[in-house]
């Protein structure tokens, strides 16, 4: 039984984490106007509950519907998925996705949480249940302020981020960080 009840959490888990990435085709909102401008890692950081709205580039467009407002037949089913994948979004502190991009197979890594140091090369961000991570600023890092390009020097101790980027061996490499709108 227990066996049983870890499978279906992790199976809830990387379902969650493959919707939210795009992998699964059904959601609320069209994020292709996102994903070109910001890769991965913008889909990956609205995957644990970034909205377009903290994301610059974003326009969203509302899922096509039926005359009659269902999507399809499937409409319960598809409710439900949306609801599961929306608490993952929001619930998300931290994640691992292997992803295919047109560079290959590559590992993004997201967290929420708190900057507890920063300096001119690196970030450690810790969330909400204890998770700590010193991340590598990218050469080509992209930080958002509450929806306007920022510096990695505009960062403080105690700011709330989302954060994304590759994962290569034992370096986990930002490159977005984003502050969200309150």
């Amino acid at each position: 039984m227990l066996r049983t009840r870890i499978g279906l959490v992790l199976g809830t888990a990387v379902f969650g984490v493959a919707g939210a990435l795009g992998l699964a085709a059904c959601g609320p909102a069209d994020t292709s106007t996102l994903t070109a401008a910001m890769g991965p890692e913008a889909q990956a950081l609205q995957a644990i509950g970034f909205t377009p709205a903290d994301l610059p580039a974003a326009d969203p467009a509302p899922a096509a519907s039926a005359p009659d407002g269902k999507a399809d037949g499937k409409a319960d089913g598809k409710a439900r998925a949306r609801a599961l994948r929306a608490y993952l979004r929001h619930n998300t502190l931290h994640a691992e996705a292997t992803v295919q991009t047109k560079k290959g197979v590559q590992v993004i890594d997201v967290q929420r949480g708190t900057i507890t140091a920063i300096d001119g090369t690196t970030v450690t961000v810790k969330s909400t249940d204890g998770f700590t991570l010193a991340w590598t600023f990218a050469g080509n890092v992209r930080v958002v302020i509450h929806r306007q390009p920022g510096r990695t020097g505009d960062l403080k101790t105690g700011t709330e981020i989302g954060i994304a980027g590759l994962k290569d061996g034992g370096t986990t490499t930002a490159r977005l960080i984003v502050v969200p709108n309150k």
